[in-house]
């Protein structure tokens, strides 16, 4: 595993452990059931890919005893605060290799990578990386992610560059239909996002929600699921690399809709809607994998 991040730019060294039973509790929080043995039976299981999500948000709710002082501004130790408000702006998730369905283990930090000013009005955006390396030093998979504070803009900072969507003006070539249950950010949260908007009732008053909200890995787990049966049914060690912007809030008992657009071979475009409003969750998409 690399050493060569400055101190003061990345998170200490932690490692997960999980057995099948963490891999099939994800699945079951990402609307795995009954029909897909493959994701839910230990006898002949497979991974969903982004069960490799799940150490990015450990580390924010894990807070070192003897907290660093991270350069200003202070963004890492910003994210060790659940009670800090913030939203992801975007996510970009690369899978190297097959996760281990049994059990393993899970090595990792997260490093800062950018920061970008949106102005004093609008916040910055924060993009850190976190890899994810097995027991052996082996990379499984790359989780990148933008996060906005929107009340830390105007520091003078470079903008974000700005990313085309690969979205065609066109139908989509794949519609998928699906339901958010009233208890999946209750499931989600117990594979380690324990952050307070998903289950606080003072938090979420005090943030003017209506209620409860699901996670955005969570959609995204959903889509991984979802686009899998369409693209490359239960081959998810296909999968190469998913990327998603995060658009609305989603809230539990919900009908979701998955768009896919087919682009070349091992290559696609989507997008997740809430199933009644029409309003995007996810938007722009991208979807990659192996033909």
């Amino acid at each position: 595993m690399p050493n060569t991040i400055p101190p003061d730019l990345a998170t200490p060294w932690r490692t997960m452990h999980y057995t099948w039973r963490d891999c099939v509790l994800y699945a079951l929080a990402v609307g795995a059931g009954w029909e897909e043995p493959e994701y839910t039976y230990e006898r002949s299981l497979q991974v969903i890919p982004t069960f490799g999500v799940t150490p990015y948000w450990s580390t924010l709710n894990v807070t070192p005893k003897t907290p660093k002082p991270w350069s200003i501004p202070a963004i890492l130790t910003d994210r060790l605060k659940p009670e800090k408000p913030f939203v992801n702006f975007d996510y970009e998730f690369l899978y190297h290799r097959p996760i281990p369905a049994l059990e393993g283990s899970f090595t990792y930090r997260d490093v800062l990578k950018n920061l970008y000013d949106r102005g004093k009005d609008r916040g910055m955006i924060a993009r850190s990386e976190v890899e994810v390396y097995d027991g052996a030093g082996n990379l499984l998979c790359t989780n990148r992610c933008a996060t906005l504070f929107p009340s830390l803009g105007g520091f003078g900072g470079e903008s974000a560059p700005r990313r085309e969507s690969w979205i065609p003006q066109r139908d989509p070539d794949h519609t998928v239909h699906a339901h958010i249950a009233a208890n999946q950010h209750l499931l989600y949260r117990l594979t380690g996002d324990t952050n307070l908007v998903h289950i606080d009732r003072e938090t979420i008053r005090a943030m003017g929600l209506e209620g409860p909200v699901v996670h955005d890995l969570c959609a995204l787990g959903f889509v991984c699921r979802l686009a899998t049966a369409q693209l490359f049914p239960k081959e998810p060690e296909r999968l190469g690399r998913l990327y998603a912007a995060m658009k609305t809030v989603l809230y539990p008992d919900s009908p979701i809709c998955l768009q896919l657009w087919t682009l070349a071979p091992g290559k696609a475009a989507f997008r997740l809607l809430h199933g009644s409003t029409g309003k995007a969750i996810l938007d722009r998409g991208e979807l990659e994998w192996t033909p």
